[in-house]
């Protein structure tokens, strides 16, 4: 099972939306998954990317601390800030402020335990914490059993992530779409294996009777990851995202 660029039936110990986000930056979209029966399908895409060094003039560096909680079983699967799917085992947050699809380091600062978190999602919704965890990323930072733990967050570039990722050793993919049908997952991979790219892959995770399919290209570098995104662009493929071997 992956869990993403960041196991157990757990307690929801905090609340985030799950409805599409509708600030200015966003534009709307056909939420009908049937429409991805298209060829090729299009991808839950749902707003306008940020140009590459948004992160870096608006962002570049910085630093926030304050106490993050975690949401799990009760989302998984259900709508985020960004129109694609929750995924309790993927390395993902909800931030209030940050831009969506951007990435985070989190420290926790009880234990220095450290992970790579894109954040997707729009919480928590209580004005004593900045910050609400997938199951999986709080898992890592050993917060899982308490609930809560002060963190430092401090933003960094999609590149940064990828580095910092590899320097674990750990498998990189690019994730190309996250759907609740698998018939619409595989006519994606079916699609993909017509290109000249590297050899797709199905991925899914699981719980209760919600479970997430998801098609993905490992990559080996940055330079890499561009060279596939500049191919995935001319099938109509604009907007993917970094996740691990282990999401």
């Amino acid at each position: 099972m992956k869990k993403l660029i960041p196991i157990l039936s757990v307690a929801v110990l905090s609340s985030c939306s799950n409805t599409t986000f509708t600030k200015a930056n966003l534009v709307p979209v056909l939420q009908d998954e049937k429409l991805a029966e298209i060829n090729p399908p299009p991808l839950p895409v749902h707003y306008t990317p940020k140009p590459s060094n948004y992160i870096e003039t608006n962002f570049k560096g910085k630093k926030d601390k304050g106490v993050a909680s975690w949401y799990g079983n009760s989302f998984h699967g259900k709508k985020t800030a960004t129109g694609e799917y929750f995924d309790m085992y993927g390395m993902t947050a909800a931030h209030n402020s940050l831009p969506l699809d951007s990435y985070a380091q989190i420290t926790n600062m009880k234990n220095h335990k450290t992970v790579i978190v894109r954040i997707n999602d729009r919480g928590p919704f209580y004005d004593h914490r900045v910050l609400d965890l997938s199951y999986s990323a709080a898992k890592q930072l050993g917060m899982d059993t308490t609930g809560t733990s002060k963190v430092e967050i401090k933003t960094i570039a999609p590149q940064q992530a990828l580095a910092k990722l590899q320097e674990q050793n750990q498998s990189v993919y690019l994730q190309l779409g996250s759907f609740r049908d698998k018939k619409l997952a595989e006519a994606l991979l079916k699609n993909l294996k017509k290109q000249h790219l590297p050899e797709p892959k199905l991925a899914a995770s699981s719980h209760n009777n919600a479970t997430l399919y998801k098609v993905q290209l490992p990559i080996q570098s940055a330079n890499n990851a561009n060279e596939l995104n500049l191919q995935l662009a001319k099938i109509g493929i604009t907007h993917t995202k970094f996740v691990t071997e282990t999401n």
